[in-house]
Formats: structure tokens, C-alpha cells, sequence
């Protein structure tokens, strides 16, 4: 039989309610292995009609004077760099070169486990950026995850991010290597051409990855074309969004630039990054297209880029006001926004501090809730059992105090961590 666990708490978040999220007192949550079997206020006698009824035998969890809240979900991490023995902020000195695949993938384990006890039970790593041999390092990760050798969040691995020779993600980019130092194969994400970029994709999807990450204009910290700068053309672009769209994967952009936003929207790419120099007009065909954005705006306010060359603090200080002016555009404009941090351009742990960066660019605490679950579920098409604590859903569940539809920084507090029906926190 499986094992049943009966959470109660003060309070929980309901996500279907009509105001898109409402606190509901008290919280009583009974799962069944890893699935939340029924939910709803408890009753003295335990049985009266349209209460929850205890099972017998089950274990009970007192949770207290707390808010049970869904899983979150960040869309736009990399587990696979920084983290414990690297320097903080971007760019990473010679990581790309430094660290071999077994150790890097080592370190990831101890950026997910912190990852997981923020409350993040859900995430996207987007994508590999370092020379690994042809492997998928974050496909390992994912599977060692799920297995459960090591404690981390549900991934969806992107393997090597697709781009093009000095593209904001060819890692030779970053730190400026000369030519020859560091020789990618095109299975490690360095592809030129429409032939090439499918060959790519092909190799990602064929050892184990679940979304494609593209890089689709330049960027801030990368020795790169300007940040503007729309990178792959046109026809390369959907061919990648055709590679992946024919095996039911979606695809990812690193895309800064207006001209490229655009460009990614026509090709059919499901889900942009970033988007700090988006228009008005693209912001609307985005909203017209179901686009949805990542806007990962926290780091535009926290990012350490004091080690950064002069030139990039220059681009820096050029771009992250106006994604900052950008991102209340968006959520007037009706754009499907999901939870993203880029971490590790801040620190893997503190991913909850970009709702409370949405709430300050103009989203409700509500609506910021719903980003980091509801809207990313949906992203990665998981929306039928995750992103909401509803009988039959995945019991992914974590806690934290207070009322965070008033206060969203309680987040950054989680208490209790669940997923899939596994307790990985309890303080």
C-alpha cells in the first residue's frame, strides 16, 4: 500500500479560486504516495459530508500557524555553474575551462538540493554553456534526482544551449579565449546553418533533453555581438523551432533585442528570455501569439557585476533600466509571464526573491504567485499536476508564514518542503 500523509496547517492557497488566488482556512491536505488525494477543512468527527475524512493509519504533519502553498517553479536557471568554491555575481571567471564535467556536475548536486529547500520543486536548466565531451550534464543530474541518489528539484533539462560561433552562448564568448582553445562539436551547442542547427537539436533530443534553449540575439555579460543583436537568421531559427516542435518540445530564447523577439515569435518559439529591449508592438504580438516571456527581472536589480570587463558594465548599465521599464509594459499588455532568476546570476537559493521583484514592477502578490506556478506549469506543459494543491495533482507542496498574497516576500521564509510526496524539509 502506498504511505498516507495527512498536512495540516492554518491556512492554503487556493489557485482556483475566482480571484485567481485566495487564502482558505484551516488546511487539511491527505497524499497518497505522491499524489494529493483530497484537500479541504477538517471536520471534529472526521466524517461529516463534504469535509475531509482521515484515513486510518495515516501519519499526521502539524504544521501550525502557516500558508501551504504549491511547488514553485523557476524557468530559467543553470544548476551546472556557480555555486559552492565560485565566486558570486557574473561573470564567472574561467569556468568554462577550469571545471572538469564530473566535478561540475558534483557541485550542481549541492545547487539543487538548496535549490529544492527555497521551495523550488520545479525547474528549468536552460541550457549547457560549457564543454562536456558531448554529454548532457543536467540530463545526469535530472536522472540521479529522480532516482533519488541526490535531493533536488523536478528539472527540465535543456542539455547544450544552440548557438551560433560567438553567440551570447558559445562559453569561448564569455571569456574571451582565443581561437582553438576551446573547439566545440556541434552536440556540444555550437551550430552554424540550417543543416547544422537541426543536427543539434537532434543530438540534444536524442540524449535526453526536454526543452531546447537557443541563443537567439547577444547579450549582457558576453564578449558578444551587442545585446541587440539578432544572432541566428530567420530560417535558423525555424528550423530549430521545427526540430524540436515535430518531437513535442518545446523551445526556449535567449533574446534581448526587439528585432530578435520578433524574429523568435514568427519562427514559432514557444517561451522568450528576458526580452529587456522588447517594444510596445512586440510586447502585444507576443500577448497576440500566447508567447510567454521569462522576464528574469530581479537580477537587473541585484546582479554582482563588479568583476565584470568595463565593457559589460557599460551594457549593463545601458540595458537593465530599460528591461526594468519593460516588464510593467508586459504584464499591462496581458503577456503569459513566468518565474525565472537566471540564477546563477544571483544566487542559487534566493529564487524567491524575483516574485518579490514582479510585485515591485507592478504584479499583484497574487498574480506573482501564479507566475511561479500556475503560468510555469503551463510552460512546460505539466499544468494537469502541477502548479496547483488540487486532489490528484502531484503532492509537491511547501509552507512558509503569513498571508503571501499580502506579503510576497514570505516566500524567501519556506518552512516545509514536499515533493512528490517525499518531505525534504520540515523546520
Amino acid at each position: 500500500m502506498s504511505a498516507l500523509t495527512v498536512l495540516r496547517a492554518a491556512r492554503w492557497l487556493d489557485l482556483d479560486a475566482p480571484a485567481g488566488a485566495e487564502i482558505r482556512s484551516p488546511a487539511v491536505i491527505v497524499v497518497e504516495g505522491n499524489r494529493i488525494t483530497s484537500l479541504g477543512p477538517d471536520a471534529p468527527d472526521r466524517t461529516t459530508p463534504g469535509h475531509t475524512t482521515i484515513p486510518a493509519g495515516a501519519t499526521e504533519i502539524d504544521l501550525g500557524d502557516v500558508t501551504l502553498l504549491p511547488g514553485l517553479m523557476d524557468m530559467e536557471l543553470n544548476l551546472l555553474i556557480g555555486g559552492p568554491e565560485t565566486p558570486t555575481g557574473l561573470p564567472l571567471p574561467m569556468h568554462g575551462v577550469q571545471d572538469d564535467p564530473p566535478y561540475r556536475t558534483l557541485r550542481a548536486t549541492v545547487n539543487a538540493r538548496r535549490t529544492l529547500l527555497a521551495g523550488f520543486t520545479t525547474v528549468r536548466n536552460l541550457g549547457l554553456m560549457v564543454k562536456t565531451g558531448g554529454y548532457l550534464l543536467d540530463v545526469a543530474l535530472q536522472r540521479s534526482i529522480d532516482s533519488g541518489w541526490v535531493e533536488g528539484p523536478r528539472i527540465i533539462p535543456a542539455g547544450h544551449a544552440v548557438t551560433p560561433y560567438g553567440g551570447h552562448l558559445d562559453p569561448t564568448v564569455f571569456q574571451r579565449l582565443a581561437p582553438g582553445i576551446m573547439p566545440l562539436s556541434i552536440g556540444e551547442g555550437q551550430a552554424n546553418g540550417v543543416d547544422e542547427v537541426r543536427h543539434c537539436v537532434r543530438y540534444q533530443l536524442r540524449h535526453g533533453a526536454k526543452v531546447i534553449k537557443v541563443s537567439a540575439s547577444g547579450g549582457v555579460m558576453s564578449h558578444s555581438t551587442g545585446p541587440g543583436a539578432q544572432q541566428y537568421s530567420d530560417d535558423e531559427l525555424a528550423a530549430i523551432a521545427d526540430e524540436a516542435h515535430r518531437a513535442g518540445i518545446r523551445v526556449a530564447a535567449h533574446a534581448i533585442g526587439d528585432r530578435a523577439v520578433r524574429a523568435c515569435i514568427r519562427a514559432g518559439i514557444d517561451c522568450v528570455e528576458h526580452g529587456f529591449l522588447a517594444s510596445d508592438e512586440t510586447l502585444a504580438l507576443m500577448a497576440e501569439h500566447g508567447t510567454f516571456l521569462v522576464s528574469t527581472t530581479y537580477l537587473t536589480d541585484a546582479m554582482d557585476i563588479a568583476r565584470a570587463a568595463p565593457e559589460l558594465q557599460k551594457k549593463a548599465a545601458a540595458v537593465f533600466p530599460q528591461a526594468r521599464a519593460m516588464l510593467p509594459k508586459a504584464i499591462a499588455a496581458g503577456v503569459r509571464i513566468a518565474c525565472g532568476t537566471d540564477a546563477p546570476a544571483v544566487p542559487h537559493g534566493d529564487n524567491a526573491k524575483e516574485l518579490a521583484a514582479l510585485v515591485a514592477r507592478g504584479m499583484t502578490p497574487a498574480q506573482a504567485l501564479r507566475a511561479a506556478t500556475v503560468t510555469s506549469a503551463e510552460l512546460v506543459e505539466l499544468d494537469d499536476e502541477l502548479g496547483r494543491l488540487r486532489a490528484g495533482y502531484l503532492a509537491d507542496i511547501i509552507a512558509v508564514p503569513g498571508d503571501p498574497t499580502r506579503d510576497i516576500t514570505v516566500t524567501q521564509d519556506v518552512r516545509f518542503v514536499m515533493k512528490d510526496g517525499r518531505v525534504h524539509l520540515n523546520r
